[in-house]
């Protein structure tokens, strides 16, 4: 849409609720919409923005705190990334593999699967037994009309609905490659449980292949054959976890980087957006008025009304659910009931000399059938060039803990956080030393869960959401938890709330 067609009578106010990189690109969105008249104003809660993006220095190397990788393979990130000024900035991983550290042994992830379910268990064998690859040939082969006659954990293909995809493959190819292959995946995306996950939501272009074959295997090659040669299709998601081969250079590319750390890119968006940003302020109440949105902000003992003409909001499920629920009950009660799963992350700067050979891996995935607590290793300065020329002779580690249900492991205070992902690298590649320095970052509530039927409930949230003019939502709930997946929500919300804001829906004052 062509940028600087604001409605003539007045400056457009637009508040926009949430600092994070949805609300921030939401922003930057809205003054390509709305032209540089518009009044945007971000409101953060927090006392700084960039949400889950964050970056800091370990041993004085800087170091991401939460997502470390942009997807390549969608535009809207890297494209967002240039749009801030970081062009010259973007970079790409090392051409290294990542591992599975799966029944006391590290393995290269395998080929020839889409989000670890195999086109061909065969190929399986250094990572499953003989008896476990046969009983996975023999289930996914079983015909439609015989699947598993009975049988409690009867999934007949082609599908007809949604299905959890540790239960469709724990089904069609057995509990092992359920357990040792798909978890550990998903697992380093969503912090959640394959058994649990959606996979129409998780991995839809297996969900639509599902649809049309008989055997899951035949569903993979599917996928695959209609994916580039680069690799499987990257996930709705994109939490920290280690990346999968790709080119050092930009084409063909899966994931992408920033020299300095993706956290950068927060703060680049919002001075290339131009809004006024306010941090420390609680959004505490929404409503509709005649003129448009009144927000109540500010300590219950001093409240502070904030006017606008429309309204992003750019929130978790929780604080998003309490402002839609007089303006939108429905959708309110459909994100509330979205369950989330908290992670941490340990960073260690460790001596080169503690790795009884260099790393040569991106990293390795961690199956939580094997008792493990940490569920993904990156080995960062391996991954990432540029990282490699900062650390010198420093090997920069992070291990990211807590999978949904898994409170108890982030219970414990950092140090024994430490001295657990120290335990666990020495029993899986021999660390021995102690680190230069470390860091360990918490994320609660940080990625929502995408179960079965999300789709669907999406789909019912912002169908109520688009009966509210001069209303709009994004973040990592509607559409994907990676960087780029929330890039694209904020855009399609500053389009919505510019449209409608077009249409004249409010008297605009001059």
């Amino acid at each position: 849409m062509a940028s600087g067609s604001a409605p003539a009578r007045g400056p457009v106010r637009v508040a926009v609720v949430g600092g994070g990189i949805s609300g921030l690109a939401a922003a930057w969105f809205l003054r390509r919409e709305l032209g540089e008249h518009a009044e945007i104003t971000v409101l953060e809660q927090r006392d700084v923005i960039g949400g889950h993006l964050r970056v800091s220095e370990v041993a004085g190397v800087p170091v991401d705190e939460g997502a470390e990788s942009l997807l390549a393979r969608r535009p809207e990130a890297v494209e967002l990334a240039r749009a801030a000024g970081l062009d010259a900035d973007i970079v790409y991983p090392a051409a290294v593999g990542a591992g599975l550290w799966s029944r006391g042994a590290l393995h290269a992830l395998p080929a020839g699967t889409v989000m670890g379910v195999p086109a061909d268990p065969a190929t399986l064998s250094a990572l499953l037994t003989a008896d476990e690859i046969a009983a996975a040939v023999r289930r996914d082969g079983v015909p439609a009309s015989e699947a598993f006659a009975g049988g409690t954990d009867a999934i007949r293909l082609p599908l007809d609905a949604d299905v959890a995809i540790g239960r469709l493959v724990g089904a069609r190819m057995g509990r092992a490659v359920a357990d040792r292959l798909v978890e550990p995946l998903l697992g380093g995306v969503y912090a959640g449980r394959a058994d649990q996950l959606s996979l129409d939501a998780t991995i839809p272009a297996l969900g639509a292949a599902a649809r049309r074959h008989t055997s899951l295997a035949a569903a993979v090659r599917d996928v695959r054959e209609a994916t580039p040669a680069t690799g499987g299709p990257a996930p709705a998601g994109g939490a920290p976890a280690p990346a999968t081969p790709v080119p050092a250079a930009a084409a063909g590319a899966v994931f992408a980087g920033l020299r300095g750390g993706v956290g950068r890119l927060p703060a680049a968006v919002a001075r290339a957006a131009g809004a006024t940003v306010r941090t420390g302020v609680t959004v505490r109440g929404l409503r509709r008025v005649a003129s448009g949105w009144e927000l109540d902000t500010g300590p219950v003992p001093a409240p502070e009304m904030i006017s606008a003409d429309a309204v992003v909001l750019a929130v978790p499920t929780a604080p998003a659910a309490r402002l839609l629920k007089e303006v939108a009950a429905g959708a309110a009660a459909d994100l509330g009931a979205v369950e989330t799963a908290s992670m941490a992350i340990v960073t260690m700067a460790l001596p080169a000399s503690a790795f009884p050979r260099p790393p040569a891996s991106s990293g390795f995935l961690v199956p939580p059938v094997d008792g493990h607590r940490i569920k993904a290793v990156t080995f960062s300065s391996v991954k990432w060039p540029w990282l490699a020329a900062e650390a010198a002779d420093l090997v920069l580690v992070r291990a990211s803990l807590g999978r949904q249900g898994e409170s108890q492991v982030l219970q414990r205070d950092d140090a024994d956080l430490v001295e657990v992902v120290r335990h666990e690298l020495r029993a899986a590649v021999g660390v021995n030393g102690a680190p230069v320095d470390t860091r360990v970052t918490r994320w609660g509530g940080a990625l929502p869960q995408y179960a079965v039927g999300h789709l669907d409930r999406v789909a019912r949230v912002l169908d109520a959401v688009k009966q509210v003019p001069g209303l709009a939502v994004c973040g990592a709930v509607y559409a994907g938890v990676g960087v780029a997946a929330c890039v694209a929500t904020a855009e399609e919300a500053a389009e919505r709330v510019a449209a409608d804001l077009r249409s004249g829906y409010v008297r605009i004052e001059a």
